[in-house]
């Protein structure tokens, strides 16, 4: 793919990430700061590299399993590997300036 296309892709990569909301939280994972690493290879393959605000949150497997099946509906992309990590451990200062806004932190 050009540079071109690979840069439309990952701008619509970033706005399907705004669209994947922690059922908890009124804030997308996106503004969350919750990812970590986005990596769109020239062949389509894409790894993101996400985090959780708590180890155990019970809606880990929803957030995964949202996020990749609307990742995989962006055309140009054939694979999504999305990693759980850990490190650095996430804060809230890890939230956009509207995250901390929408959640009363500001």
């Amino acid at each position: 793919m050009t540079p071109e296309e690979k840069l439309k892709i990952e701008e619509r990569i970033v706005t399907m990430l705004k669209t994947v909301y922690d059922p908890e939280i009124p804030v997308d994972i996106y503004n969350l700061g919750l990812i970590y690493g986005i990596d769109l290879a020239d062949d389509g393959n894409l790894k993101i590299d996400m985090t959780l605000t708590a180890p155990n949150c019970p809606a880990a497997d929803f957030l995964v399993d949202d996020a990749r099946i609307k990742l995989e509906s962006i055309e140009g992309i054939k694979n999504v590997d999305i990693r759980i990590v850990f490190e650095p451990e996430w804060t809230k200062d890890m939230m956009t300036e509207e995250a901390k806004l929408d959640l009363g932190f500001l």
